[in-house]
């Protein structure tokens, strides 16, 4: 039983990391209506941008500080050049740009940085720490409290300012949010500009434990599953997902993988998410659709 509780904690626990690219997809969702499939991208650009330079020799805060207003002045290009062209245009036109985005992002992540591994230290150990029997990885307690620390101020961000008043009358009616004055552009900026402070967290963290590599682009697709079954609209379906998805891609691996074959917590994830779009499409919090025929 301590066995079982100890993988069952230490893949809920690991859950919380793609829990933190989902949110990411989460904010661009509920302001736009689309999947940002730029958001990998911006995982990895904020990453490599960070370690780039703590390398250099720049303290931790200030390079912290520096890739966020870099983000943002990234953020400001793609308001400029792309997204205020694309107001009130169908969400598969603004999905391929998003598209495009990563794409471009990630070209020039490779053109400013170069295309080596980078290791990344945050000063937090793997460690495991014992918990009445039970063996704890201090990273992932770790990564847990970022998150839910995350989870608290953006659901405070969104319901308690004007700012998250604005964001749910564009999600709800863009046209009519433009109609009482609140300005589409703005709301994206600084939704934009949120999700790069969320993806760049998310970049340190997955940085430290797989390296700073142009595989961490690839997190999206496993942030996928997360959005499938926690809801593409949902901050606490995001935190929910990703538990759900660690937790049973790592109890499938152990209890499973001697009897299918192992790399089952590879695929795993993707059966639970057609699992939901079969019997629950909108997943455990998203806002069921209702159109009117």
């Amino acid at each position: 039983m301590s066995f079982f509780l100890e993988v069952l904690l230490g893949g809920t626990l690991s859950g919380v990391m793609y829990s933190l690219v989902a949110i990411g997809f989460v904010l661009i969702y509920r302001a736009s209506g689309v999947f940002n499939f730029a958001q990998g991208a911006m995982v990895l650009f904020s990453a490599l941008t960070f370690v780039n330079l703590v390398e250099r020799g720049v303290p931790f805060i200030v390079a912290f500080a520096v890739t966020l207003f870099i983000i943002f002045i990234m953020v400001l290009l793609i308001d400029a050049l792309v997204l205020r062209h694309l107001v009130n245009r169908s969400v598969m036109t603004l999905f391929m740009a998003t598209l495009g985005l990563s794409y471009i992002i990630e070209g020039l992540a490779q053109t400013l940085w170069g295309t080596q591994v980078h290791g990344l230290d945050l000063g937090i150990s793997d460690s495991p720490i014992n918990f009445y029997g039970v063996l704890i990885s201090k990273f992932d307690l770790f990564a847990t409290l970022v998150a839910g620390s995350l989870v608290i101020i953006l659901s405070l961000l969104f319901s308690k300012t004007r700012f998250g008043l604005s964001l749910r009358a564009v999600a709800d009616d863009p046209l009519a949010a433009q109609s009482v004055g609140i300005k589409l552009n703005t709301i994206w900026i600084m939704v934009w500009a949120v999700a790069g402070f969320v993806a760049l967290v998310a970049g340190l963290l997955w940085g430290a434990r797989l390296g700073v590599q142009f595989s961490l682009s690839l997190v999206v697709l496993k942030a996928l599953p997360v959005l499938i079954i926690g809801g593409f609209s949902s901050i606490s379906g995001a935190i929910l997902g990703g538990l759900i998805i660690g937790a049973s891609e790592k109890l499938a691996e152990i209890y499973l993988g001697g009897i299918i074959g192992s790399g089952i917590e590879n695929w795993f994830p993707y059966v639970l998410a057609i699992l939901f779009l079969l019997f629950r499409p909108h997943g455990l919090f998203g806002q069921q659709q209702v159109a009117r025929v």
